[in-house]
């Protein structure tokens, strides 16, 4: 089975963070949930990314860095949003990555903010609404295609789900999408079954 950890959104470790960690250990597989803002969840996507200015970027890379540090190596690295993010960066930097999943964000592997180039042999799965206003219209979508252009088709996927919302898969949030969720849990499955 495969070992996740699973990195919250800029609204912290809230209840349907915790509830999709959940989900993803049903299938059998063990999901490490850190708190990267020690308790704090904002109200608002707006307060959450004010928190993450005022605690600041180096500062939560390095509570990532430490967690991840005592984990073995042979990791899944997933995320939300923000999370998505950390989950990325450490994908493709930490040594052993078995596979990322990466919800509602992506980074660019080339140009200015690119963390590198995506690692050989790591399969990722990116998921987000067609028309989520920080996910398809701010550039990841059009990243997360460049990802499984660069990694292959046999490694790599996008999967769009028709709405507007961002941070639909946590139930905790007038965002959720109950339909759209039960679609990501069984991919996100998919790819765990295969690397576990």
């Amino acid at each position: 089975m495969a070992e996740v950890v699973l990195f919250h959104h800029v609204q912290g470790l809230t209840d349907g963070v915790r509830a999709f960690a959940e989900l993803l250990k049903a299938g059998g597989h063990t999901v490490h949930t850190p708190d990267l803002f020690d308790g704090e969840r904002p109200a608002s996507i707006d307060d959450g990314m004010a928190l993450t200015r005022r605690i600041g970027g180096d500062t939560l890379d390095e509570r990532a860095d430490r967690y991840v540090a005592d984990l073995p190596a042979g990791l899944v690295f997933a995320g939300f949003s923000f999370g998505a993010a950390i989950a990325q960066r450490l994908a493709q930097t930490r040594p052993g990555a078995r596979g990322a999943l990466l919800y509602e964000a992506c980074l660019p592997i080339v140009g200015e903010w690119a963390v590198g180039p995506w690692p050989d042999g790591v399969p990722v799965q990116v998921h987000g609404m067609d028309k989520d206003p920080f996910f398809a219209l701010e550039g990841d979508l059009d990243a997360a295609r460049q990802l499984v252009e660069a990694a292959g088709e046999a490694l790599a996927a996008v999967y769009t789900y028709p709405g507007d919302r961002h941070l639909f898969t946590d139930g905790s949030l007038p965002s959720y999408d109950a339909e759209a969720t039960a679609l990501v849990i069984r991919r996100s499955r998919q790819l765990l079954d295969r690397v576990g």
